[in-house]
Order: structure tokens, then sequence, then C-alpha cells
């Protein structure tokens, strides 16, 4: 079965850490770029980070730039979102996804397989 899964959500004060993991089954992430992207309530999906499939070019949304690191783990077939200085609108469902693109791509329907999503809550 070819799926994403999402893990290291949870509930954390402002300023603090969390690191999200997406882990793949069913086929091999090394041929994918990866991203993340976040859904709060009432809103829709937003562009969070990317990287290319060899790990050599990232790019975040302005909004994370300089608190969120986005990196992978061929060997583990995994790839990760470090996440700091965590503010309370950094609150949603945190989603990981790949497309099969030489590139960092930012739109949603560029991206081929989805994760279920893993909750962060920022609130103190």
């Amino acid at each position: 079965q070819t799926q994403l899964v999402e893990s290291g959500g949870g509930l954390v004060q402002p300023g603090g850490s969390l690191r999200l993991s997406c882990t793949a089954s069913g086929f091999d992430l090394n041929y994918f770029t990866i991203g993340w992207f976040r859904q709060a309530p009432g809103k829709e999906r937003e562009f969070v980070a990317a990287i290319t499939w060899s790990g050599r070019t990232t790019y975040y949304a302005d909004s994370v730039k300089g608190r969120f690191t986005i990196s992978r783990d061929n060997a583990k077939n995994t790839v990760y979102l470090q996440m700091n200085s965590l503010k309370p609108e950094d609150t949603a469902v945190y989603y990981c996804a790949a497309a099969l693109a030489p590139t960092v791509v930012t739109n949603t329907r560029r991206y081929d397989y989805w994760g279920q999503g893993t909750q962060v809550t920022v609130s103190s």
C-alpha cells in the first residue's frame, strides 16, 4: 500500500519546538520532492516548506522562514520538519506530500501523494 504517514505533532507552548516526521511506505521517497503544508480550521491548505529529492534545494513560506527547517534522510525514507519558536498562529493540521518533480513545488495540485495529517497546537 502506497502511503505517507506523518508523526510528531502535539501540544506545545508558544516559543517551543516540535519535529514532524514524514515516512513513506510502499514507495521510495528518494525520487520525490517533498512538501509540508498546513490547514487551520476555516482556512485553505497552505504551503509551508519543500525539499527536492537530493536535499540540495529547500524553500519556505515567508511566515515560517528562519523558524522552520525541512530536511530529509533518504536512507530512512523520511523527511523532517523542525519547527522552532512556535507561535499560536502555527496551530494547524500539518500534512506532508510527495511530488514527482525536479524542483521545489508550492502548488498543492502538483503533489501526487498525501499523508493523513498530524495536529500541531501552539497554546499556553
